[in-house]
């Protein structure tokens, strides 16, 4: 079946499903929309109204990335919450699966990393703001209807996870990888209560308007799980000597000690937040490591990869001198 058959089907299940929703109305055409990291993501108007479709790509198993129904299912328990998410329009659970929620405006944008450049004033109040969104998230009840929350993520199974990843990238890309490695086995925290986890929650990932957040986005790797997982990740991109020859200077934003009073808003202080900073650098450097691998290896050609050396050396070691 070719591509242009696989999306006229979906663009007919999407319109009938959709029509009755809007009587009378014209539903548009599937437009691709740039940007989506998991499955098919494509944009549909039908009258005024805008969506945003998410479908399993045709012959892929709806596993991992490509599990649509799993966002869907999040995104739908968080409705009506203190966490800002996009309404879930129409989900269609016959394979090919997808679903539809409402288009949200707004941008996403990484401060130190991102264009267009956010005036500082801006970027520090949605800094800010989004801090305070976490901790709504991980306030949210993990037994909320309709979520079926998987199994709680601790710190020793999050750091085994990545340290596959990291061993998968050559030696001579991580310097320093292996002792970082060891010493986060060496002292893995106690674990607190597991909460509801993003877990790639960042001011990338969440839609802003002027300095409000709109709607938190991208929800494919949701879990449950240690809050201080999401927290360090969060953190880390706050200060652009991060990320050498990546990142650039905003005047003024919030420190990561500030972002985390944000957070705790005159809460108790969370215990080992060091150790979940550092396994945040990590995550990265693993990350960063497996893409520039795969464009080495020519499976993903990608020449801007070939700027991220300096900053996967620079998280191991920042991460190394952050455990003392």
């Amino acid at each position: 079946m070719s591509t242009a058959t696989q999306v006229s089907e979906l663009a007919t299940r999407v319109r009938d499903r959709l029509a009755p929703q809007h009587p009378g109305v014209s539903i548009g055409e599937l437009k691709t929309l740039e940007g989506g990291h998991s499955g098919l993501t494509y944009s549909v108007t039908a009258g005024d109204a805008k969506y945003v479709i998410k479908a399993v790509p045709p012959g892929q198993r709806p596993v991992g990335r490509n599990d649509v129904l799993r966002q869907a299912r999040v995104m739908g328990a968080l409705a009506g919450s203190a966490v800002p998410v996009p309404a879930v329009a129409a989900v269609d659970e016959t394979q090919p699966a997808w679903f539809a929620m409402d288009f949200a405006d707004g941008e996403a944008v990484e401060p130190v990393l991102d264009e267009p450049e956010v005036p500082a004033a801006t970027a520090r109040a949605r800094m800010r703001e989004v801090a305070s969104v976490l901790r709504q998230l991980h306030e949210t009840d993990i037994r909320t209807p309709g979520l079926d929350a998987p199994e709680p993520l601790d710190a020793s199974g999050e750091l085994e996870r990545w340290s596959r990843t990291m061993h998968a990238v050559p030696a001579g890309l991580r310097p320093g990888g292996e002792e970082l490695l060891a010493r986060l086995a060496d002292d893995i925290p106690d674990g607190i209560p597991p909460v509801l986890l993003h877990g790639d929650f960042r001011l990338g990932n969440v839609l802003c308007v002027g300095r409000r957040a709109a709607a938190v986005v991208d929800w494919e790797i949701w879990s449950v799980g240690d809050p201080r997982i999401d927290l360090g990740w969060f953190l880390l991109f706050a200060d652009h000597r991060n990320f050498p020859r990546l990142g650039r200077a905003v005047p003024g934003l919030p420190t990561e000690a500030d972002l985390l009073d944000a957070y705790l808003d005159g809460r108790p202080a969370l215990p080992a937040m060091d150790w979940f900073r550092a396994l945040g650098r990590m995550k990265m450097a693993a990350i960063m490591g497996h893409n520039l691998r795969r464009h080495r290896e020519g499976k993903h050609h990608d020449p801007d990869q070939e700027r991220l050396p300096p900053t996967i050396a620079a998280m191991i070691r920042t991460a190394r001198d952050i455990l003392g």
